[in-house]
């Protein structure tokens, strides 16, 4: 039993650990998962609508917290550190995970629960027997804590801590390290915008009594048919399925548009959440390429009567455009996000808090 025991200690450890790792790498995209669950909950349960949404504004500091947490339960675990505690609260913390993902299968309300952030998606009913199998885990953990013997690791915990908000704070001022989206830099945007691989089809016909599957429709009028099933749905689906910008009033195909030429976009989700520290250095930088052949477009998802009013308060001479929040949040991870594009190719990605000058926006277009 001590075999086992360890094993799941061990396995239990890795897997919080590779968990929290790959979300503290973008704690945006579990930020927008936190608040699609918290506007499910408040239109499920109107009378906690308000419990709800208070939490909204929130729900990137409770996204840094949660996958902090990850990391160092997990690292607890493989250290032995505090290990009663620690399996106490995984196992709070596994039941939690567990509701949030039977939630989203069982009503079909958040189709991807972000189990191990937007890098590897899960479906909900996968996500939820992983949870289930994490479970059993920690109560064997649980059952058997006696055989842990508790170690001063403290300060490898310590280190763990710090170097989860130190990553997160990272991934949220500067990007991602690692970005794993269809919009990072050297993404074809139009090629991601095609289905990956050719659709399969299985055809069923029915003929005297006898349902056969065929891979091809029959030539054969007689045979009669029933159903058609897709095959690889999932593997044909194009990586990118919503992008689209348009401009109020105008018809013009402003998505197409993107892709031709050079496009510095000003990716701004949100003007009223906008960090508005650096907008000064965006708007000399558009000055700078205006005769370079770049074209500078501001995007956002705010109304026009935000755009204009933030556009004119900041003296920002550039033509905008709008997109959906949910496209402009996954392309910009920082509220302003640079985004360079040459002939739809993502040339070069810069959160407002890193800015590029001229030459390294011309430099990364090469």
């Amino acid at each position: 039993m001590k075999l086992i025991a360890h094993f799941s200690r061990l396995f239990v450890g890795i897997i919080f650990i590779f968990s929290g790792l790959i979300k503290l790498n973008d704690p945006v995209g579990t930020e927008i998962k936190l608040e699609e669950y918290f506007d499910v909950f408040a239109t499920d349960f109107p009378f906690m609508a308000g419990f709800w949404e208070f939490w909204i504004p929130y729900a990137l500091y409770i996204s840094v917290f949660l996958c902090a947490l990850e990391l160092v339960l997990g690292v607890c675990l493989l250290v032995q550190y505090k290990l009663k505690t620690a399996s106490w609260i995984l196992l709070a913390t596994v039941i939690f995970f567990g509701f949030l993902t039977f939630y989203s299968a069982y009503f079909n309300k958040v189709t991807d629960c972000g189990c191990f952030g937007e890098t590897i998606k899960l479906k909900p009913w996968t996500s939820f027997i992983k949870d289930m199998i994490l479970l059993f885990f920690i109560l064997i953990i649980l059952w058997q804590r006696k055989i842990f013997a508790d170690k001063k690791t403290g300060i490898i915990v310590g280190i763990s801590v710090v170097f989860s908000l130190f990553l997160g704070i990272y991934a949220v001022k500067f990007l991602p390290p690692y970005d794993g989206l269809p919009y990072a830099i050297g993404q074809d945007i139009p090629k991601n915008m095609k289905p990956s691989a050719p659709l399969q089809f299985k055809y069923i016909y029915e003929k005297g009594g006898e349902t056969l599957e065929l891979d091809q429709m029959p030539t054969d009028t007689t045979y009669h048919f029933k159903e058609m099933i897709t095959l690889n749905q999932d593997e044909a689906k194009a990586k990118i399925t919503d992008y689209n910008i348009w401009k109020d009033g105008d018809s013009t195909d402003y998505k197409a548009e993107s892709f031709v030429g050079k496009k510095l976009m000003v990716v701004i989700p949100v003007i009223k959440k906008a960090n508005t520290n650096h907008v000064n250095e965006i708007r000399e930088l558009a000055k700078s390429l205006e005769g370079s052949g770049i074209q500078v477009w501001l995007i956002s998802a705010s109304s026009e009567e935000e755009v204009n009013n933030f556009r004119h308060e900041f003296q920002l001479a550039i033509p905008n455009y709008s997109a959906d929040t949910k496209v402009l949040k996954t392309i910009a991870r920082a509220n302003p996000t640079l985004w360079l594009l040459k002939d739809g190719i993502v040339k070069g990605k810069w959160s407002h808090n890193a800015l590029p000058d001229k030459n390294e926006v011309i430099k990364s277009l090469q």
